[in-house]
């Protein structure tokens, strides 16, 4: 006899509720990105680096607001979750910390992060995505999630192994970035892993 599984997350649960704010650590608030943040946004796909690995130019504010409204659609769609990644005592943003692909039915989701430059090298990526995970796990049931990044862009690996997510391998040719089509390291972790 067939059983059918049942879907991991009933859907609704996203879109029902208002996106919270996270705390990464004392020091990193993780909240939902609001229209005014657009000067950050287009400071953030200016940098060489971000553009370098997310094949996006944002060079105006009305391009920036429409960026940062479909990040906010895909909440109420349930089919992403982004957050600036701020500063608790100032409220500067430092970076981005998201879920760029979510299937609640499935129980999946597909992280994305980048840190402005004068944040790096403090960690920022690695603790938002470990609170990002723990959210993922905890409050909306998802089962796996994973992050992936060209081979050739070791910050990222080092961010996604900090934050414990296991290596998995490489899919070659996986994502096309500036200069061509690159392999990706992926990287997961499931809901039953310890940090």
């Amino acid at each position: 006899m067939l059983s059918l599984v049942p879907a991991a997350v009933a859907p609704g649960r996203m879109a029902d509720t208002p996106q919270p704010v996270l705390q990464a650590s004392y020091e990193l608030l993780l909240r939902p990105w609001e229209t005014d943040d657009a000067p950050q946004v287009i400071e953030a796909f200016s940098d060489p680096e971000i553009q370098k690995w997310h094949m996006l130019t944002v060079t105006t504010e009305e391009h920036a607001r429409q960026w940062i409204i479909a990040r906010q659609r895909s909440w109420q769609r349930e089919s992403g979750a982004n957050w600036a990644i701020t500063n608790a005592k100032t409220g500067d943003i430092v970076g981005r910390a998201g879920l760029r692909y979510i299937d609640l039915r499935a129980g999946r989701g597909d992280c994305t992060y980048w840190v402005l430059p004068p944040a790096r090298g403090q960690d920022i990526a690695a603790r938002a995505l470990q609170e990002l995970a723990r959210w993922a796990f905890e409050d909306i049931g998802l089962h796996r999630v994973t992050a992936a990044h060209s081979t050739v862009n070791t910050a990222s690996c080092r961010v996604a192994t900090k934050a414990a997510f296991t290596f998995e391998g490489t899919m070659r040719s996986q994502t096309r970035h500036l200069d061509g089509w690159h392999d990706m390291h992926l990287h997961a972790r499931i809901h039953s892993d310890k940090d």
